[in-house]
């Protein structure tokens, strides 16, 4: 069966890339695929049974053996009876709907496994903000991330008074292209907590084989310095300073609250690398408690030092640590070139058999995806990702025939097309 043979290349992976794992007490199954073939699916593919069925048939037609659906997109849920409310695409459907249920039962079925993809820290848009009141940026706006340019504003005002709210989406609007909507603060204990908990919750009640962190990183360098976050820095910086220092800048603390995160900036870095990692790192071994062959994999910058530097996404110590099973570089570049380079750090930093590459369909013609493929492939990728199912089924510039998936499967996947090259890293895969 195809999707025993997909679990089995799932617990290889483990195996051979986290030693501290337990073993899996899954059955194993016959010979594990050559490779990875994965579609992110966007979540408004997920809003209608029909779309969720066709997208299942398509996927499969064209040779994909692997699903990233987006379960929750914006601190919202595709699923039912979740920590969250109902997305608001959800509400023309009746509570019996769930997305993700009917996902795996269609996907299982054909042998494709399933992965849910959960938008980590990323929690509403700009431009259209959620519609529940009982969603975290009503009921919890503590929660939410500030900007450098608001945190003296916001420092000593109540986060319920409606101008907070009011100033972080003003903000998120002005600078649009260098953003996407309203964050989570990483180093609020109860945003840690609840991010956990929507992890363990899918784990338990879905029959998911793996589960995919996207936007695990801050927005931007300049997030996040709300009140929560400066004084949680500067506790843990103190004991690394010398006493008289400390108490120094204790006294300027009361004047600016930014002292010490402008005064000690590798060491504001530091710290804000180390809440998304300490997230990271506890998600996997609940995760690993729980179920050792789900999968742990994460869409994350493929430039490896401006996600380290700028967005506080450590990924190549993730992968070393062995704290994600795999990572998925979103080298969604159209020059080949570069997205060589950009895979070839991932496959480099703990081999192919940890790596699936992103591709970016929605901006390379169907030449460019088969090129980039075939890359991954010398590089001994275990698999590619791309993005997305839902812009390679509409007619578009780089897809006027509406296609793409075909045409991927007769130049790709076809039987007379060498796949070797995904198994010539280290590792199983």
């Amino acid at each position: 069966m195809r999707r025993a043979a997909l679990l089995t290349a799932f617990g290889a992976v483990l195996l051979a890339g986290v030693s501290c794992a337990p073993q899996s007490t899954r059955p194993l199954g016959p010979r594990a695929p050559d490779e990875v073939r994965a579609l992110w699916v966007v979540r408004y593919t997920l809003a209608d049974p029909d779309s969720i069925r066709a997208m299942v048939r398509r996927a499969d037609e064209a040779g994909f053996n692997t699903l990233i659906v987006q379960v929750r997109g914006r601190g919202d849920a595709f699923y039912s009876g979740g920590w969250e409310p109902r997305a608001d695409t959800l509400a023309a459907r009746g509570a019996r709907f769930d997305p993700l249920a009917l996902v795996i039962e269609e996907a299982h079925r054909r042998g494709i496994a399933v992965h849910a993809w959960v938008n980590t820290y990323l929690v509403a848009n700009m431009d259209r903000l959620p519609e529940a009141p009982d969603h975290l940026v009503y009921t919890h706006p503590e929660w939410l991330a500030v900007p450098k340019p608001l945190a003296r504003r916001l420092h000593g005002m109540d986060p319920r008074d409606p101008r907070y709210l009011e100033a972080l989406v003003e903000y998120a609007r002005t600078n649009r292209d260098r953003f996407e909507g309203l964050y989570v603060r990483p180093s609020h204990p109860e945003v840690k907590e609840h991010i956990y908990s929507i992890w363990l919750d899918l784990l338990e009640r879905y029959d998911v084989d793996g589960i995919h962190y996207d936007y695990v990183r801050h927005a931007a360098p300049d997030y996040d310095y709300s009140r929560t976050a400066l004084e949680r820095f500067r506790r843990w910086l103190e004991p690394r300073l010398d006493p008289e220092t400390a108490s120094r800048f204790a006294r300027l603390a009361a004047e600016n609250p930014l002292v010490h995160a402008d005064s000690f900036p590798e060491a504001w870095d530091r710290f804000r690398r180390e809440q998304v990692t300490d997230l990271v790192e506890r998600i996997y071994h609940g995760v690993k408690k729980r179920r050792p062959g789900a999968l742990v994999s994460a869409a994350v910058f493929a430039n490896a030092e401006d996600a380290y530097r700028n967005r506080y996404q450590e990924w190549r110590e993730w992968l070393r640590r062995g704290i994600i099973d795999v990572a998925c570089p979103m080298a969604y570049t159209r020059d080949t070139d570069t997205f060589t380079d950009q895979i070839r750090t991932a496959v480099e930093t703990a081999g192919g058999h940890r790596v699936w590459a992103g591709i970016g369909a929605y901006r390379n013609p169907v030449d460019g995806t088969v090129e980039k493929i075939e890359a991954a492939r010398a590089l001994g990728a275990a698999g590619i990702v791309l993005f997305s199912y839902d812009s390679m089924v509409r007619a578009s510039d780089v897809n006027p025939a509406g296609d793409y998936l075909l045409q991927v499967r007769d130049r790709a996947f076809s039987p007379q097309v060498a796949t070797t090259g995904a198994n010539d890293g280290p590792g199983p895969f």
